[in-house]
């Protein structure tokens, strides 16, 4: 079934129009090949757009990057920690990580986060957006904050 609507989704496109011979990726003057970097980076920024998003991220890497950060070891973008993407030619599946803000609706902030990431993703990269799996597994109190960590 799921190999059926991608199918579809393939041959109708992003748009939701026919496909012809060529896409806005595959052209007849050359084709544009779109690095994983770039969408774990559109899927980011689209998360953290939706209000009820507090952060990305499971929590012991949030913790294990706030202490990094502060030694000046870590050299990892904080800004695509808890977004993983898998990007072929044409297609492009994301799994996140969130924290919720507390007293929000996870379902509904889930189907808004969803809802961004396919909007930005297809939009700026032209590429079909198969599923945006989302964990959360953190719920954000206000209030709460990283404890300070001592290094001597």
């Amino acid at each position: 079934m799921a190999e059926e609507v991608t199918e579809q989704r393939t041959r109708r496109g992003a748009r939701g129009g026919t496909a012809e011979a060529t896409t806005a990726l595959q052209t007849e003057r050359g084709s544009t090949t779109i690095a994983d970097l770039v969408v774990t980076k559109v899927a980011a920024m689209a998360t953290r757009e939706v209000a009820g998003v507090h952060d990305l991220g499971a929590v012991a890497a949030r913790a294990l990057g706030a202490i990094t950060e502060r030694v000046g070891v870590g050299v990892a973008d904080e800004r695509t920690r808890g977004v993983s993407v898998e990007v072929g030619e044409r297609e492009a599946a994301v799994d996140l990580t969130i924290v919720v803000a507390y007293g929000e609706s996870i379902p509904e902030v889930s189907q808004e986060v969803r809802e961004n990431v396919i909007r930005r993703i297809e939009g700026i990269t032209g590429l079909s957006v198969t599923e945006v799996n989302i964990a959360v597994n953190d719920l954000y109190f206000p209030g709460d904050a990283v404890e300070e960590t001592r290094v001597t």
